[in-house]
């Protein structure tokens, strides 16, 4: 992994009064290139436009991907007799998303670094330029910049290869399970490559638009008032969201006609949304590592730089001199953003082939329109979170610190709320006013449903993310009693603050899972099974806006400590951290978002693999349900319990191998190198080697958790047979859902305790930064750090990844001795 150009080759300090920031080393410029034109910046150097320009090319690969859904809308016989058909209404929806996404990048992109002085008041296109505080902005970008690209080409070079083995291994298993069938092993393959292909771009994609944006918002912070940065930030995240749902949905689509072309007849269609569920599992598959490999990377340098930085010889955060810094602002955009991309991605996937699946036998009677439904709910939420949108950056700009998180929230309840005539609309225009559809559970039983009671079940889910969203922001914002109290509770030490916030996790998880049991009760009486997808989808119908704002807090993050090194006005770095703390509990709100879908998600593709056995065996398996008394399925009911908590162990240790090696290796630096420490140092750390440290770390450690995750459900099915893999999936849902609530809101409240800590005076009960109340609660962040940006998360596609790996190999556990495995139990 790289930093900073020609840090790493010895090059000589030479000593300046002025900044700390010398003890980057940072590349010097040639006298040509700071001799610049008036008004001109040293980025208008060919090196500077070059790297700028890069960028940019990124962003133009989407142009392929819009021409061709032209194409298709202007080949497609319904385009011509029916522009409203579902095929006009998606890809039309999918291309407004990228073009939306592109725009919003250019913006962006027209906005030079230059650093100007915060009372100025000239634009952010024009004005006064400090050359060398502009060069040192450049310079901390291409470091970020690098190190961030280096480290996702290293893991997508892994994740290649095991596409490959992988792909090799569904076409064989699939192919065999369904009797030979080759079209299906091939199609399903094919479904898993496009998914795998279309996270790793969106991850790649999201992290380069978040660098390219992060030194821009540094920028725009220090012109006067909030509006310019905040939408900076906001239009940062937009792309990401944006771009990442019309990819998705676009490239989900332009794949199922293509698989009409062989499955042409309404009942074949079981067949195609089969092949499609490898879509799912391709988005889910990189996710698992991108969330895994991502998290330990980011919190390996977080808690290496908090603990010896500000707990053993009290620097801000983000000190140049701390060598941990760099890797720590890397992983902000590895992790929050390429991880979380990648996951939230695998969530629309993964719900939409479920609801498919489940939902294929109402093509029957109600047609294509009716049985691509679920994929049309996504599209309308692209077109409403658009226009929401204009709210934050148009109609109700950000002009104080406090309208900040009101922006924010103002983004989801809007949608959420918009989203419910949407639906309606949607329903009723796309769905016939009655249509049949085969009950999960019963023989020969068919059940006739209506359009108002489809649209209920996807208000239910939006709603209750919505309800659980906010819920989460109540348990983790230091603006509300609990994270107060967490707060207080490091006046006695860092040990009750970790018990009061284990105690906050555990509490959080009640209200969320009553609310997730009443979405999942009323969706499956209004549609059976169906209902529950249904439902999953109404969770992540706003997603566009969601990854907007989970994007945007990273992106926040990046430019205050982008700040702190350059050593801009302190003034700066307050406005970043305001905008920031906004983005944290939003992030949180995001969280219970995206945890609650996947209980969802996860229960959805459990009836989507009851389903497809039930069609495999003729209805001789599960006809009537799954009897979790059945010794066997019980007894994997309590295995599938205990997965969860082998994962969260595994990559929480993972972390904190990888934190002590960076704990050592900082205090190392310190120990050798002792002026660094001083406030004008004469050397300077070596960034590169805990870069490496993490990328080494984080590459190492995030294979054996995803083996473990993909390979018990397939073994179990193999060697056990398929009720044993239904144990397997509910107890692997309920324990993840419980654990990953918990274990993200005790993070929140740990982060946001020592926030509220830092704003206290010096005089007040609370101390303020520096005091030993402080480092207990900077000790309780860093415990909350792998629990909220690591295990927490991921665990959401723990149960996802294996609720969808056995609906794929379904049929290949069939296969095996009629479902009863190797072992041939019953």
């Amino acid at each position: 992994a790289k930093c900073i150009p020609g840090t790493s080759r010895g090059k000589g300090m030479q000593a300046s009064p002025r900044n700390r920031i010398r003890t980057m080393n940072l590349r010097k410029r040639s006298s040509e290139n700071l001799a610049l034109p008036s008004g001109a910046s040293p980025e208008d150097t060919p090196e500077r436009r070059s790297r700028d320009a890069k960028c940019i090319k990124y962003s133009w690969f989407l142009l392929p991907l819009l021409l061709g859904g032209l194409l298709v809308l202007a080949l497609h016989p319904t385009w011509v007799v029916n522009p409203f058909s579902a095929t006009s209404i998606i890809i039309g929806a999918a291309i407004i998303g990228m073009i939306w996404g592109l725009l919003q990048f250019l913006v962006i992109a027209r906005i030079p670094i230059r650093s100007t002085s915060v009372d100025e008041g000239s634009s952010l296109v024009s004005g006064a330029n400090d050359e060398a505080t502009t060069q040192r902005l450049i310079e901390i970008y291409e470091a970020i910049y690098e190190g961030a690209e280096s480290f996702l080409k290293a893991e997508y070079t892994v994740c290649a290869y095991f596409i490959v083995v992988f792909s090799a291994v569904i076409f064989v298993l699939v192919s065999w399970g369904t009797g030979w069938d080759f079209a299906r092993g091939l199609f399903t393959a094919v479904s898993f490559v496009l998914g795998a292909g279309t996270s790793i771009v969106s991850g790649y994609l999201g992290m380069k638009v978040a660098v390219f944006s992060n030194v821009r918002t540094t920028v725009s912070a220090q012109k006067p008032g909030w509006t310019a940065c905040f939408n900076v930030a906001f239009r940062a995240g937009a792309v990401m969201g944006f771009s990442l749902c019309g990819l998705g949905i676009l490239m989900l689509y332009l794949t199922a006609l293509a698989f009409r072309v062989h499955y042409p007849v309404a009942e074949d269609w079981i067949y195609l949304t089969e092949s499609l569920t490898g879509y799912g599992l391709g988005g889910s598959s990189i996710a698992m590592f991108g969330r895994v490999g991502g998290g330990i990377y980011t919190k390996a340098a977080d808690v290496g730089a908090d603990l010896v930085g500000k707990v053993v010889h009290g620097i801000p955060e983000d000190d140049p001199r701390n060598p941990a810094t760099i890797a720590d602002n890397v992983g902000d955009n590895v992790g929050d953003v390429a991880g979380m991309g990648s996951d939230l991605f695998g969530s629309f996937a993964e719900a939409t082939c479920a609801a498919l699946v489940i939902g294929s036998s109402i093509g029957l009677t109600g047609g294509w329109d009716a049985m691509v439904f679920p994929i049309i709910v996504s599209a309308v939420g692209i077109a409403v979170c658009l226009v929401c949108s204009f709210l934050a950056t148009h109609i109700f700009p950000v002009k104080t610190e406090a309208g900040v998180e009101n922006a924010l929230k103002l983004q989801l309840i809007s949608t959420t709320v918009l989203m419910i005539p949407a639906v309606y609309g949607a329903a009723v225009g796309f769905l016939p006013p009655s249509f049949e559809l085969n009950a999960a559970v019963g023989i020969d039983k068919t059940l006739t449903l209506s359009p108002w009671e489809a649209a209920v079940c996807v208000i239910m889910g939006a709603v209750g993310g919505l309800v659980i969203g906010l819920l989460t922001e109540y348990f983790t914002s230091h603006s509300y009693k609990p994270v107060r109290e967490v707060a207080n509770s490091c006046k006695t030490g860092a040990a009750t603050n970790i018990i009061y916030g284990i105690a906050l996790g555990y509490k959080s998880v009640i209200i969320p899972v009553i609310v997730l049991a009443l979405v999942i009760y009323g969706s499956f009486t209004l549609c059976d099974m169906y209902g529950v997808a249904l439902a999953a989808i109404g969770f992540l119908s706003n997603l566009a806006t969601g990854l907007t704002i989970d994007v945007y807090g990273p992106v926040c993050d990046n430019a205050g400590g982008i700040a702190e090194m350059a050593e801009l006005d302190p003034a700066v770095r307050e406005k970043t951290d305001a905008l920031d703390a906004a983005g944290n509990t939003t992030a949180a709100i995001g969280k219970g978002f995206a945890i609650g879908s996947a209980a969802l998600v996860s229960l959805a593709l459990f009836g989507a693999f009851v389903t497809r056995i039930r069609h495999s065996s003729d209805d001789t398996l599960f006809s009537n349900g799954v009897n979790m008394l059945e010794p066997l399925t019980f007894a994997f009911l309590i295995i599938g319990g205990m997965i969860p908590f082998a994962f969260a162990a595994m990559t929480m240790k993972s972390v904190g191998e990888a934190a002590m090696a960076m704990v050592v290796e900082v205090q190392r630096q310190f120990d050798e190198k002792p002026h660094l420490l001083d406030a004008n140092p004469t050397e300077r750390p070596d960034y590169d080697a805990c870069i490496a440290i993490s990328t080494k770390a984080s590459l190492r450690e995030m294979v054996p958790p995803g083996i473990m995750v993909m390979g018990t459900p397939l073994l179990t099915g193999i060697f056990f047979g398929v009720t044993a893999v239904s144990g397997l999936l509910v107890g692997s849902l309920i324990a993840s859902v419980q654990l990953a609530i918990s274990m993200s809101n005790s993070g929140g409240a740990w982060d946001n305790a020592k926030k509220y800590i830092e704003k206290a005076s010096p005089d007040s009960e609370l101390k303020g930064k520096g005091s030993d109340i402080h480092k207990a609660a900077v000790v309780g962040d860093t415990v909350g750090d792998p629990f909220k940006d690591t295990s927490g998360p991921a665990l959401n596609i723990v149960m996802k990844l294996m609720a969808v790996l056995a609906l794929v190999f379904a049929d290949t556990f069939y296969a095996v001795n009629a479902g009863r495995g190797v072992f041939n139990l019953s």
